[in-house]
């Protein structure tokens, strides 16, 4: 890839990517691309980690089906299948046994949020050291 290509991609180089993200008491590890509660690991499959940060990213804002297709799938369309509502489904299943299903909630407009509390907390690579 070439650096013009690349900060395209890439505009801000200088910004550091999160390695953690909170989702309530969730603790989402993007070196890893698995979740954990306390010492606990949820063995999340990669579109459901995916789907669990895209909404950290924004917790308490619904993010809509057609956007989640778009930066989790990486497609612009929406396809005759239930693959969101099926990935969120798995993952409150693994949440389900901790309590916690609920922090993955379906929005009355369509779509998803994460409805957990937010404490501001993301680690960068850089800080974990």
């Amino acid at each position: 890839m070439s650096s013009k290509v690349a900060s395209r991609f890439f505009p801000e180089s200088g910004t550091l990517i999160p390695r953690f993200r909170q989702a309530g008491e969730v603790t989402l590890d993007l070196f890893h691309r698995d979740g954990r509660v306390d010492d606990h690991w949820l063995a999340f499959h990669p579109r459901e980690f995916e789907l669990l940060w895209r909404l950290a990213e924004e917790q308490g804002r619904r993010v809509t089906k057609r956007q989640l297709l778009l930066d989790v799938w990486r497609i612009d369309y929406e396809p005759d299948t239930n693959s969101v509502a099926v990935h969120v489904a798995r993952i409150r299943s693994k949440l389900e046994p901790l309590g916690l299903a609920g922090i993955l909630a379906t929005h009355p407009d369509g779509g998803y949020y994460l409805n957990a509390p937010y404490n501001g907390t993301e680690m960068t690579f850089a800080q974990c050291g």
